[in-house]
């Protein structure tokens, strides 16, 4: 079995408040990108132990910090009969660029277990392992645009007309940690929430839609700010951070 995890890009976000969890509750608009994606594939293990090997762009941790191996044990533990199973992911999706690939990994790989196992597909231990995963793994077991709230977790179908975009992404090779990227953001509550604004014309979006990340990080790293503004130069009508960085994105008319 073989699925192809694809990346995705926040269309807004604002960090609301510290949470008594440690986490931040948070809005955005997660919005799918299946132009750029990794290939994961699933297969019996040949040695009668499971392994994870992964291709393309280098994983420097070992494999239990791995989110598709992380997944594999989460599930498990709901199916001990499971098969060992040999995992081969081919990485395109950069990491620390604000773009969720190891999320992407980690659901599309709960999404192969579940199919694998017969479990159905709105099962709601798939979301619960999601949820322990990562913020915006549940996202992508929508695979269609969300407004996320909490930690990103509690989603919501919101239409977007997105025929006539297109995206460019521009990945600098800076890896931002999504740690210290929270550490020096300041919380506060928006004048007017994502879900109201995304729904404007969009010619409000350049002036209205913010990531607040980008408050504490283009001062760290001013050639991201210089990137959102060539972005612009170049006719896009709308340009941002996706996540915490530090991919940039434009959308432009077809």
């Amino acid at each position: 079995m073989i699925f192809f995890p694809h990346a995705k890009i926040n269309l807004g976000l604002h960090i609301l408040r510290k949470r008594n969890d440690g986490f931040h509750d948070l809005e955005t608009c997660f919005y799918p990108v299946r132009s750029l994606f990794d290939a994961l594939e699933m297969v019996p293990s040949k040695s009668g132990i499971s392994s994870l090997n992964t291709y393309g762009i280098n994983w420097a941790g070992p494999k239990e910090q791995n989110l598709v191996w992380r997944a594999h044990q989460l599930f498990a533990n709901f199916e001990p009969d499971l098969e060992p199973l040999d995992w081969h992911l081919i990485k395109k999706i950069p990491s620390g660029a604000g773009l969720g690939g190891g999320s992407s990994d980690a659901a599309f790989a709960l999404r192969m277990l579940a199919k694998k196992a017969g479990w159905k597909s709105d099962d709601a231990r798939i979301h619960e392992m999601a949820a322990c995963l990562g913020s915006d793994c549940a996202f992508f077991l929508q695979d269609t645009p969300m407004l996320g709230s909490a930690r990103g977790e509690i989603l919501e179908p919101i239409q977007i007309s997105t025929h006539n975009f297109r995206i460019e992404l521009v990945f600098p090779g800076i890896h931002i940690s999504t740690a210290k990227a929270f550490a020096n953001i300041q919380p506060k509550e928006p004048s007017k929430p994502i879900s109201t604004i995304i729904q404007q014309p969009i010619s409000s979006w350049k002036t209205e839609l913010v990531n607040d990340f980008e408050l504490s990080i283009f001062p760290v790293y001013p050639e991201l700010e210089s990137i959102k503004n060539s972005l612009y130069e170049k006719g896009a009508f709308y340009a941002s951070m996706s996540g915490s960085g530090s991919t940039m994105f434009g959308l432009f008319s077809e």
